[in-house]
């Protein structure tokens, strides 16, 4: 007699996929075009004029205006098809299209997150040395994985936390691998032993992962990018998880100084809105 395993409800492995890159789609002001001379590892040299469609991509991404970025964006990849620098700004463009759609229209959402697995994985082919194309396929292949199996979302996890530990020995200063890898730490290290158990026996092999790394990782991401909301929401929750509600409080409403970046921060903001006024209700208790 065959018997059907069912995993307990407890064991919920959207744990990192979903929610730690849900909230990953930060950004690097600094530096913006550092990679574009240095994209083609020996294929032809990227032109003044692509460089300059890249650089006008970028201030429309940061200004949220993602129909104009994707245009240009677009127009450098038909002139340059080679030009890794491209298609990991089309993974960035369409992880964050996605992530601006309410998460419950997941046919909708599918679509973007696809192409920018696409993207991501195409500018690390291209070139494997940029660590921007190895942190947006891990971030990619996250918010994929909403409607992958169990077992789906360990294999993935995996690959994830591989991609990220290769865009920080190329970039240690990478905040958003930085950011992305506190999360699934965080999210690792909330699960139960039971729940480790069962995932390690039926799943597969399960990454390891700590409050103790998460906080380190996260005050690393705000060091090195101090402006980026999702930096702090996450040691936030972080300190939330750990009981530390002073310290929660204290980075969630730093949080709140700092600027929208994306559409996704909106979101965002209204959440740490509520952590804070729950944390702050346990603190006067």
């Amino acid at each position: 007699m065959n018997h059907k395993t069912t995993i307990p409800a407890g064991i919920v492995l959207t744990f990192f996929l979903s929610i730690v890159i849900s909230h990953s789609l930060t950004l690097r002001p600094e530096n913006l075009l550092n990679d574009v001379h240095a994209y083609s590892a020996g294929k032809k040299h990227v032109s003044s004029a692509s460089a300059k469609s890249l650089e006008k991509g970028d201030d429309a991404f940061y200004a949220i205006d993602y129909e104009t970025a994707e245009t240009l964006y677009q127009a450098c990849l038909e002139n340059n098809p080679d030009n890794a620098a491209v298609y990991w700004r089309l993974a960035r463009l369409y992880v964050s299209i996605g992530e601006a759609l309410l998460p419950e229209h997941t046919a909708e959402r599918h679509p973007y997150f696809t192409s920018a697995v696409e993207y991501a994985e195409r500018s690390i082919q291209l070139n494997d040395k940029l660590a921007e194309g190895h942190t947006w396929l891990a971030a990619s292949l996250g918010v994929l994985a909403d409607n992958a199996g169990p077992r789906e979302k360990i294999k993935r996890a995996n690959i994830i936390k591989s991609e990220l530990e290769r865009a920080l020995e190329l970039n240690p200063q990478d905040d958003i691998a930085l950011s992305i890898l506190g999360s699934f730490n965080r999210e690792i290290a909330s699960m139960g032993w039971m729940e480790k158990v069962f995932a390690k026996t039926f799943l597969g092999s399960l990454p390891e992962g700590s409050y103790e790394n998460a906080e380190v990782l996260f005050k690393k991401a705000i060091s090195s990018n101090p402006r980026v909301i999702r930096h702090y929401y996450e040691l936030g929750k972080l300190y939330k998880d750990l009981k530390r509600y002073e310290d929660a409080v204290s980075v969630l409403n730093e949080a709140l100084t700092k600027p929208i970046l994306m559409k996704s921060d909106k979101r965002r903001i209204k959440n740490i809105t509520v952590l804070v006024e729950k944390m702050s209700e346990k603190i006067e208790d």
